[in-house]
């Protein structure tokens, strides 16, 4: 329960959503609500509290006395030096977490009346706030499972074809990581390879020892069962032994895919990981309604921020996974 926030009047579906967030004073005070949820507005900069600085309603921004400085409620946050009202950022937001194949760029900029670049900036700074993180290792029942993220080869000029398919299948392609616990969250993440080192030292840091573990027949995964109780599902002959099978991961793979090639149709390698960040916010929070999975997604944007320069690769010095990571 948010100090504030009156759960009965919430919007519970897009129309409600743009209805109610179209009242500036109201959309200001919901945002408010989510940013400080416990009614202490504090300082983004130095962190001082409601009793050393002073608000200016005119203009929507509160005076900290101890900096000296000004601060709006996008200060701090995903929003942060965005031109665009927060009305438009709040229908963004509720169009990227509820709509099951996510949404792509041009369409927001066209719901929202904006350019399709800012759009775009728009939704990858969302995704931002989505990538939500975790120290905590699965356990119980933990499915693993491999994929590769690329064009298909029917959907290439013949020209592109020839160059950029010259061996396998999987030439040129994305290799990701995924792992869910059965019945809780998935987590992914975009690997350099599918080689033994690489998988199991991703198996060793996400799943707790201990705990069962069904993969495919693989052979990089050859050798945990000294600290797993590993079970293997042979594709080429069955999908399901009793409890052995990777399907929730298969799942995964298949609403990812329906995305990326249906909405999204063309995902570079260097922006892939924000995209499984997106899919598997809305896996995780599968089983709240609209509202309640906005509401959550929104409380995540404070402390965050994403610039066009560290976007689009232009920070030479930063690593732009690392840099995302709560």
């Amino acid at each position: 329960m948010i100090l504030g926030m009156d759960t009965n009047t919430m919007p519970q579906s897009l129309q409600e959503a743009i209805a109610y967030f179209s009242d500036t004073d109201r959309c200001f005070m919901f945002a408010v609500a989510l940013r400080w949820p416990t009614g202490q507005i504090t300082c983004p900069r130095c962190g001082s509290g409601s009793d050393q600085h002073s608000f200016i309603s005119t203009r929507r921004l509160w005076f900290c006395k101890p900096c000296q400085k000004q601060f709006t409620l996008k200060v701090g946050t995903i929003f942060e030096d965005s031109p665009l009202k927060m009305d438009k950022w709040m229908v963004g937001f509720w169009l990227l977490v509820n709509c099951k194949n996510g949404v792509s760029s041009c369409e927001v900029a066209r719901a929202l009346k904006i350019t399709q670049k800012t759009a775009w900036f728009m939704l990858h700074r969302l995704r931002f706030a989505l990538n939500a993180g975790s120290i905590v290792k699965m356990s119980g029942e933990v499915e693993v499972d491999e994929t590769f993220i690329g064009g298909k080869a029917r959907n290439m000029h013949i020209a592109q074809r020839k160059r950029r398919i010259t061996g396998s299948g999987v030439k040129g392609k994305t290799a990701v990581v995924g792992f869910v616990e059965r019945g809780g969250k998935v987590q992914t993440v975009v690997v350099e390879n599918r080689k033994k080192n690489t998988l199991q030292a991703e198996v060793r840091s996400r799943v707790e020892a201990g705990s069962a573990l069904y993969t495919d027949e693989l052979l990089s995964y050859d050798g945990l069962e000294g600290q797993y109780a590993h079970k293997v599902i042979n594709h080429a002959v069955a999908y399901v032994e009793g409890v052995v099978h990777t399907n929730a991961m298969e799942n995964f793979w298949s609403l990812l895919k329906r995305g990326l090639h249906g909405t999204y149709v063309s995902v570079e390698p260097f922006h892939l990981f924000r995209y499984l960040d997106e899919q598997a916010y809305r896996y995780n929070m599968r089983r709240e309604n609209d509202g309640d999975r906005f509401v959550e997604a929104m409380g995540q944007a404070a402390g965050r921020r994403l610039t066009w320069k560290r976007l689009t690769g232009k920070l030479e010095t930063d690593d732009a996974r690392q840099s995302q990571t709560p």
